[in-house]
């Protein structure tokens, strides 16, 4: 298992655009089993409705954790997904 700790990035949080952006990543990974751990609760990586749940907002932190083959570079494309900005138009 290996853990890494997320900033939300995304202007508007973790909504149903970044979402879904996150959960096709984690769908290139099926060996893997997630884990997202914030102050609202936990979740499972491979629900959406868990990880929507969660009502994560920008700035707020969270672990995420992995498990499984090729977990560590697993764990840094999710990490990725979870700090991108997903809002268009971007706005400054």
């Amino acid at each position: 298992m290996v853990a890494k700790k997320v900033v939300i990035k995304n202007r508007a949080g973790i909504h149903c655009r970044p979402s879904s952006a996150i959960m096709a990543e984690v769908d290139k990974f099926p060996d893997v089993s997630f884990e997202l751990r914030a102050e609202s609760g936990t979740a499972s990586m491979h629900s959406i409705l868990e990880l929507l749940a969660l009502g994560l907002q920008q700035g707020d932190e969270a672990t995420l954790q992995a498990t499984g083959k090729n977990e560590a570079e697993a764990i840094e494309i999710i990490a990725a997904a979870f700090e991108r900005e997903y809002d268009f138009p971007p706005q400054n």
